[in-house]
């Protein structure tokens, strides 16, 4: 892992400011979402982010990208839609359908080759597939790899999320793992950020964010827990965007750091945060980390 100058280094406690450079949300799991000028964001995070999922109806497992193998196409779908309106969903050959048409899950369910479910809550014990990063990389998309089952929500039970309801990534992060590949850039979109924050840090500076409070525009408090282990997914193509397996290799070889004290080291990005306080935000909202 490379030395990384940390945020109490590049600058007294409670100096560190910026802006909120882009706003996402996601309003179907795994699927591409939308990106906003201003969001209200609470403790069920941006507001409609990750209120759907589609749900296997052989397994019973939430589907998820993090499979690729068999959910790769979930990344060819795009959700939009605000709470509490329906939810858009634009399919590979530009046609639409709508989260309350009637017979929405048979579309997906033939766009995916696959027998699923829109579901608005996660069952009891809702679990996702999550195939090693690792050996996707080695071995390709389509083989057959060790999976692990993974609870949804541990820090934000009775919803679809990973792990919490909020998931930020800096800039700098951005521009470290850009500096590696051979175009020079990476999209925010492959890491599926909520919140982009452009603040005057070395990358993975998140990392030493735990415990910390960030304060983004007049009224949101957020609370960093801990880094982003990350998935497949980054590697994946994204609707236009093709295939790019440096996206996780780089942080790889970069930050690999173990996100929580009973995981071990994993390739890192970005970080997860709960709302203290909520609050309404607009993208050039002023942030400091407190």
């Amino acid at each position: 892992m490379t030395t990384r100058t940390t945020i109490a280094d590049a600058a007294p406690v409670g100096a560190v400011t910026g802006r909120l450079a882009q706003l996402w949300r996601y309003p179907v799991k795994s699927m591409l979402g939308e990106r906003l000028p201003a969001a209200d964001v609470g403790p069920a995070g941006v507001a409609g982010d990750r209120r759907l999922a589609l749900r296997h109806r052989g397994t019973g497992r939430v589907a998820s990208a993090k499979h690729p193998r068999l959910w790769r196409g979930l990344l060819a779908l795009h959700a939009t839609g605000a709470a509490p309106g329906p939810v858009r969903i634009t399919l590979p050959d530009g046609r639409a359908v709508s989260s309350v048409d009637p017979d929405v899950d048979d579309v997906l369910s033939r766009v995916l080759d696959a027998p699923v479910t829109l579901i608005d809550r996660p069952p009891a014990g809702a679990v996702l597939d999550r195939a090693d990063p690792d050996a996707v990389l080695a071995a390709g998309l389509t083989a057959e790899v060790p999976v692990d089952a993974s609870p949804l929500g541990a820090a934000a039970p009775g919803t679809f999320f990973d792990f919490a309801p909020v998931h930020l990534v800096t800039t700098a992060t951005l521009a470290r793992v850009a500096a590696e590949l051979p175009a020079g850039t990476v999209e925010a979109v492959r890491y599926r950020p909520n919140l982009v924050l452009d603040v005057d840090v070395d990358g993975f500076a998140e990392n030493d964010w735990v415990g910390r409070e960030l304060r983004i525009g007049p009224e949101l408090v957020l609370r960093v827990l801990a880094p982003t282990p990350r998935c497949a997914v980054p590697t994946l193509a994204h609707g236009p965007l093709p295939r790019q397996g440096e996206a996780l290799r780089v942080p790889a070889r970069l930050n690999r750091v173990a996100p929580l004290p009973q995981l071990g080291p994993q390739p890192c990005v970005g970080a997860y945060a709960q709302v203290v306080r909520s609050g309404r935000v607009v993208q050039g909202s002023t942030v400091e980390v407190a």
